[in-house]
């Protein structure tokens, strides 16, 4: 895990330290091309694990729980922190 975070840490200041390289202005891009690859190979790897899909009728229901809930608490830290950048002096458009 350390690991991950500070090969995440280094990429946001080579992206902060390079950020008017041209380079890494087209590196914009990138993420969406990459992301629906590693959603397929990610599904992939899922559909090969045959323990898995054999206990997917166990896992499927808490897997629906916690996305359900990871759902309903994003949707209210959002509307919480739009609440609170309103009172700052934000302006609420419609």
């Amino acid at each position: 895990m350390l690991r991950i975070v500070s090969v995440l840490l280094t990429c946001i200041l080579v992206g902060y330290l390079g950020r008017n390289w041209k380079v890494l202005r087209r590196a914009e891009r990138l993420p969406q091309l990459l992301i629906p690859v590693l959603l397929f190979v990610f599904g992939v790897s899922i559909g090969a694990n045959r323990e898995l899909i054999a206990n997917l009728g166990r896992f499927g229901w808490q897997a629906v729980v916690l996305a359900c809930l990871g759902l309903a608490g994003s949707l209210l830290a959002g509307y919480v922190a739009g609440r609170l950048l309103e009172k700052k002096g934000g302006r609420h458009e419609r």
